[in-house]
């Protein structure tokens, strides 16, 4: 275990490419009495009416990113990051450490033998690698995953490939996991294989059933 004194449990970081799955996880893992803190729901709270991380953006990217009511224009501002990579490191240098502080005051107050954090973007990032114990990886083919993506948001086929060529290559997220958990088979396979993992997660934090035995899951 990654002895660290603000979150002071085992911390798992769950995450994977877009559409494959990683809500689902999250969920199950939630229903078994796990506490899981999620980025995404951070950043957009951050990003919301009257949101901390509105002066800094509007001193950073103007007006022009801001409706008349003052709330975000999230579609402007990411036509603008996703168009110029000097702009997406400056939008990450305002939010990333204000979740990064979010993350951990909620990751340090759960009550959970082990914690999660959902961080959709780790391979992209590295967020809270340096907290982290494993690293859960969700994972399914890609043409799967382009299936997933298309029908889950009626997106053009052309939108869909840019968005999937936007993220960090499939092998590079799974050269970072300790964990993989494969995602294109049935929600009951799934499911096992969590379950199983989550035993494996319990041991490591010491509240197995038998915490002789290291389970099979890990």
């Amino acid at each position: 275990m990654n002895q660290n004194l603000t979150i002071g449990r085992p911390l798992v970081i769950l995450t994977g490419g877009i559409a494959t799955g990683k809500s689902s996880v999250a969920q199950r893992l939630r229903q078994h009495g796990i506490e899981v803190v999620d980025t995404d729901a951070i950043a957009h709270a951050l990003t919301a009416p009257n949101g901390a991380a509105l002066p800094e953006l509007r001193k950073a990217f103007g007006n022009d990113v801001f409706e008349a009511d003052d709330t975000l224009n999230r579609a402007a501002l990411r036509d603008i990051v996703f168009n110029d990579p000097d702009q997406k490191i400056r939008l990450e240098q305002i939010l990333h450490p204000m979740i990064r502080r979010q993350a951990i005051e909620a990751l340090a107050t759960a009550t959970s033998p082990y914690v999660v954090a959902d961080v959709p973007l780790f391979a992209e990032t590295g967020f809270l690698r340096e907290q982290a114990d494993r690293v859960l990886v969700v994972d399914c083919p890609p043409e799967i995953q382009k299936q997933r993506l298309l029908a889950r948001g009626n997106l053009p086929e052309a939108l869909a490939d840019l968005i999937l060529q936007a993220q960090a290559p499939r092998e590079t997220r799974l050269d970072l996991a300790t964990e993989i958990l494969d995602n294109s088979g049935s929600p009951q396979q799934r499911d096992a294989r969590l379950d199983q993992l989550h035993q494996g997660y319990l041991f490591l934090s010491g509240t197995a059933e038998n915490n002789d035995k290291n389970p099979d899951g890990l």
